[in-house]
């Protein structure tokens, strides 16, 4: 299917905010929008600034950040420098087992444009940016619904990005929006503070597309009764995208601090071997902790877990779980910047071992996967390398029998199945011709973090496809390989 046209699914378990009116309609237009939600509320600096505090509104795209310290931050800054804001929507959703966003940008798009035009018209902002994965839905449903709004606070554009992982960071949104390539910065900048982490230089106030539409909700229902649903300390609703072998993605709505279990099997699912929550940034949970697992920040932390992104991927018995988790990590790798010493070196590392682990007999592969990812931690450009070590780390410990069982012998006797979803891409990879390979080492110079010297001095490939920073230099090592031993294919 055209995932131009693509438009996920949708249920609800409890009352539908977020997902109004899409039980009946697949798309909602301006009128259609309006009779479902009714009119927009036009709060003040200081009233929206409230409105979010009090019901402590947090980014619902996986760090979870305060949105009223955020807007806070930016309002300070415009003030400071005596320039307006800008409003950017994050829609660049690259996460294969996330679709929330998707069917927000796709399904109701005027919700997540009422949020950023609420602060857009509160905070006086300039511009108002929403960035769209190049190709998504987002980029033929977001033209269109603004086409239909004519009363905008601020001029408005919408931004096709690459659809990569990283493309979703808030810095790598943010270059892709000046102009640059859409990769975290190698510095760290707060975008609130505009300079080099800002649209133009400008402070700028950045949420997801979630979190744009919740704010819509909670100036039309108020605190109170947005508080209706959710827990004490995390009221309202999240969206979850729950992954199901062999049928298609759902995106359902919830309240806060619903029970996993009844989520599973309100889609038809059951945890299976073990449960993944929050994504590939996310963490793995034992079937006997899932049921019961509260679907919330505090909630999902005290069990090691971490709510993220909302995708939850049960994984049935007849998968091979290492095996799954090899395949993503080699994916997760291939997928980073490559601009830190975590990316370029301990994420590949990490990735050959778990392959060295699912292919089975090897007694210090789990161990080197382990010590390769917690190396990484703390010490990256961005979160990636971090989310990367919480996903390999939590599938170690709750599939340690498993572990055990491909440590000790040939594995654990299953398939792969690819349950955990991935884009569909061929990725390069290096080959070796031993026919013609004589051990001059010149490849691992010219590309050391895909190519290493064994003992007797001939090359050892990676065994994840070469990623996008990795080409030039394994082009380079096949251009120059003395024996033309070497090929990309």
């Amino acid at each position: 299917m055209n995932p131009v046209l693509e438009i996920p699914a949708v249920r609800q378990l409890g009352s539908a905010r977020l997902t109004a009116g899409l039980d009946r309609l697949q798309r909602l237009d301006l009128s259609a929008h309006g009779s479902v939600h009714g009119p927009l509320p036009q709060p003040t600096r200081d009233g929206l600034l409230a409105l979010a505090d009090r019901i402590d509104l947090r980014g619902r795209g996986g760090a979870g950040f305060p949105f009223a310290r955020k807007a806070s931050a930016a309002l300070a800054a415009a003030d400071r420098t005596g320039t307006p804001l800008v409003v950017v929507v994050n829609g660049a959703e690259g996460e294969p087992p996330s679709a929330k966003d998707r069917m927000l940008l796709a399904r109701a798009p005027h919700l997540v444009l009422d949020g950023a035009c609420l602060a857009a018209a509160a905070f006086g902002a300039e511009e108002l940016v929403i960035g769209v994965a190049a190709g998504g839905p987002g980029e033929v449903s977001i033209p269109a619904a603004l086409a239909e709004r004519s009363d905008l606070p601020c001029p408005a554009r919408t931004v096709c990005l690459p659809e990569r992982f990283v493309s979703g960071q808030a810095g790598a949104l943010i270059r892709g929006v000046n102009g640059l390539p859409a990769v975290p910065p190698p510095l760290k900048a707060r975008a609130a503070d505009g300079g080099t982490g800002g649209v133009r230089g400008r402070p700028t106030l950045l949420s997801n597309a979630e979190t744009w539409a919740q704010l819509a909700v909670a100036a039309r229902l108020g605190p109170d009764a947005y508080a209706a649903a959710g827990t004490a300390t995390e009221p309202g609703t999240v969206l979850l995208t729950v992954n199901r072998p062999g049928a298609e993605q759902l995106v359902v709505e919830v309240p806060a601090g619903s029970r996993l279990g009844t989520v599973l099997t309100g889609c038809g699912s059951a945890p299976g071997e073990g449960v993944l929550v929050g994504g590939y940034h996310g963490a793995w949970l034992r079937p006997e902790d899932a049921m019961d697992a509260p679907l919330s920040r505090a909630g999902l932390a005290e069990l090691g877990g971490a709510l993220g992104a909302g995708a939850i991927v049960a994984l049935p018995a007849d998968t091979c779980p290492l095996g799954e988790v090899a395949r993503v990590t080699a994916w997760l790798a291939a997928e980073s910047a490559g601009q830190c010493g975590p990316c370029r070196r301990g994420l590949p590392a990490a990735a050959d071992a778990l392959a060295v682990l699912a292919a089975g007999a090897d007694a210090a592969a789990a161990e080197t996967a382990r010590y390769a990812v917690s190396a990484t931690q703390g010490r990256g450009a961005c979160a990636h390398p971090d989310g990367t070590a919480r996903f390999v780390l939590s599938a170690l410990e709750v599939f340690e029998q498993d572990v055990a069982a491909h440590t000790a012998g040939a594995g654990c006797g299953r398939p792969v199945h690819g349950v955990l979803p991935l884009p569909h891409q061929e990725g390069l990879r290096l080959e070796v011709d031993w026919s013609r390979c004589a051990g001059h080492g010149l490849c691992a110079v010219l590309a050391p973090e895909l190519i290493r010297l064994g003992p007797h001095g001939y090359p050892e490939l990676n065994s994840t496809p070469v990623a996008g920073w990795q080409e030039h230099g394994a082009r380079r090592a096949v251009s120059q390989c003395p024996a033309l031993a070497l090929r990309l294919r």
